[in-house]
């Protein structure tokens, strides 16, 4: 019988230790300075980018920073985009917060508020709403 209670109490711990030990990566450990040259660069993600022995401050400098913006808005915050398109041709990017910050991403924002508007039959359908609710929504954002 001891037997049975120390065979239930190590498959308790193993379950609790393998919850215990699921959690993002640390958000310190990778970020990338892209550069356009694959020669003598790492990967990281799948990404070229520059050795991070390598980058300096100034890779990380952007000089609109310091211009107050406009913040009265529901979240009371703003987002200050910069972006440096390497390429001859328009490009496109997705980003999104990770799960170390998941309160910051307002998909609401982005879907229902988003220049040029999203098409309302698109997304009544993807949101299983009718047209008059979504339209209803866009012009909250």
């Amino acid at each position: 019988m001891a037997g049975f209670h120390f065979l239930q109490t190590l498959f308790i711990l193993a379950l609790a230790s393998s919850l215990a030990f699921a959690s993002d990566s640390s958000p310190l450990q990778d970020f990338c300075v892209a550069i356009n040259d694959p020669n003598g660069a790492v990967f990281v993600n799948g990404k070229v980018c520059k050795d991070p022995k390598l980058a300096k401050a100034d890779d990380f400098f952007f000089s609109g920073l310091n211009v107050c913006r406009n913040t009265s808005n529901a979240v009371g915050s703003t987002v200050t985009p910069v972006n440096f398109n390497v390429g001859k041709t328009k490009a496109v990017a997705i980003a999104a917060l990770s799960s170390q910050n998941p309160g910051v991403i307002t998909i609401t924002n982005t879907v229902f508020g988003s220049e040029p508007s999203i098409n309302p039959d698109v997304l009544s359908k993807a949101f299983k709403l009718d047209r008059h609710a979504v339209k209803k929504l866009q012009s909250k954002f």
